[in-house]
């Protein structure tokens, strides 16, 4: 005797055995947040850490919230970037773009750069 599998509707709907349907509400995404040799004291010595994001800004929260201390020294009082602290996405300076609303596309790899000046 062959055995099959029932295709009879589950009490959702969808066929049994169907995968789930996608949902609606956007998942977090995943980026590289390449830290500065001046900050890796915040993530135990790591040059580069992961974290969730679809912003700038999104991501800038992830980050203070796995590493606590980046916020107090990477934004000012206003909540903006500090003018020493320059901010990439992929070779693009946020500043050029939207800021902190600039979105981060999902693998893609943010940059923190301190400032240098001297003579």
């Amino acid at each position: 005797m062959l055995r099959t599998r029932s295709l009879r509707s589950n009490d959702t709907g969808e066929l049994a055995g169907s995968p789930p349907a996608p949902e609606e509400t956007s998942l977090p995404m995943s980026v590289t947040v390449r830290v500065p040799t001046t900050l890796r004291t915040l993530t135990g010595g790591k040059s580069e850490v992961a974290v969730d994001g679809a912003t700038v800004g999104e991501v800038l929260t992830s980050l203070e919230a796995a590493h606590p201390g980046f916020a107090e020294r990477i934004l000012d009082a206003d909540g903006g970037l500090r003018r020493f602290v320059n901010v990439f996405v992929a070779d693009d300076d946020v500043r050029f773009l939207e800021a902190l609303a600039t979105p981060v596309p999902d693998g893609e790899t943010v940059s923190i750069i301190p400032a240098v000046a001297g003579g």
